[in-house]
C-alpha cells in the first residue's frame, strides 16, 4: 500500500491541485490528510476537492479545523477569545465561507488515525502529537520532551505536522515523520508532504506560484496580499521558526 499524508493545506487551493497531480502519478492507494486543511483562502473549494478526490481519503483534524468548526457551531473558544484579531480573521472568515455540509463533514474528523501497513507496520497519524493537536516539537526539540509528548504510543511509526516543517528521527524505537506543509511551508517555497510504502519519502512539489498569489489575491481572504508575500512567494526561514518554536517549548 502507498499512502500519501498531506498535511497544513491552510486553504491553498494551487498547492494542493499540485500535489494530488502528483499523488496521481505516483499511484498511491490512500490519503490521509493530517489536519488543519482549514483555515485558508479557499477553504471551501479545498474541502470539496479532497473530499471529491477518487483516491481514497481518511481526515483527521488540525487546531485551525477545530477553531473554524467551533465557530460554525456557535462557539468561542478560549483561544479565540485571547487571540490576536489577525489570528481571529482567517478563522471567522473561513466559517462564513464554509456551508452545512463541510460542518457536517468536518465535524467527524478523528483526533488520530492508525492505519497497518503490511511493510512498514502500524502507523499513526496525527496533527501535532498523539495527545492533542497544540503541541509544539521539531528536529531540535530534545528525545526526554518528545518521549513525553508521544506518551505509550502503540505504533513503530508516528506521522505529524503542525509546525510545517518536515523532519525524519527517532526515540526509543519509534520513527517520528513530520510531513511539512502543502500550503504553508516554513524553509523552502513549493508544498511539502509525505509518501510511505515501503519506504518513507520526504516529497517536494513545485507548482505555478505566481498562478497562485494571482488566484488567493482574488479571494475576499484577510490579509490575502500578506498570505501571498509570506506563505506563497516567499517562507518565513526554518531558523527563524525553529527558534520561534523553541521559545514556545520553554514555556
Amino acid at each position: 500500500m502507498r499512502i500519501a499524508a498531506l498535511y497544513d493545506v491552510h486553504g491553498n487551493l494551487p498547492a494542493l491541485e499540485a500535489v494530488l497531480e502528483e499523488v496521481h502519478r505516483e499511484r498511491v492507494d490512500q490519503i490521509v490528510v493530517g489536519g488543519d486543511v482549514v483555515p485558508g483562502p479557499m477553504p471551501r473549494e479545498t474541502i470539496d476537492l479532497l473530499v471529491e478526490s477518487a483516491v481514497p481519503v481518511r481526515f483527521i483534524h488540525g487546531n485551525g479545523d477545530r477553531e473554524v468548526l467551533a465557530l460554525m457551531s456557535g462557539l468561542e473558544t478560549e483561544w479565540y477569545r485571547t487571540a490576536p484579531e489577525q489570528w481571529k480573521a482567517p478563522v471567522a472568515w473561513s466559517a462564513q465561507q464554509l456551508e452545512p455540509r463541510h460542518q457536517q463533514t468536518m465535524a467527524a474528523w478523528p483526533l488520530t488515525c492508525r492505519i497497518d501497513h503490511s511493510e512498514a507496520g502500524p502507523i499513526l497519524f496525527c496533527h501535532a502529537t498523539p495527545q492533542n493537536d497544540t503541541d509544539c516539537f521539531t528536529r531540535l526539540t530534545s528525545d526526554d520532551r518528545l518521549v513525553r509528548l508521544l506518551g505509550d504510543v502503540d505504533a513503530r511509526l508516528v506521522v505529524c505536522g503542525h509546525t510545517h516543517m518536515q523532519f525524519d528521527r527517532s526515540v526509543n524505537g519509534i520513527r517520528v515523520v513530520n510531513a511539512g506543509s502543502v500550503g504553508m511551508p516554513f524553509g523552502g517555497v513549493g508544498a511539502y508532504w509525505l509518501l510511505l510504502g515501503p519506504a518513507v519519502q520526504l516529497r517536494h512539489t513545485s507548482y505555478d506560484l505566481a498562478d497562485a498569489a494571482r488566484r488567493i489575491r482574488a479571494t475576499g481572504y484577510p490579509d490575502a496580499g500578506e498570505f501571498v508575500a509570506r506563505n506563497v512567494l516567499n517562507a518565513p526561514p526554518a531558523d527563524e521558526m525553529l527558534e520561534l518554536f523553541g521559545r514556545a517549548e520553554s514555556v
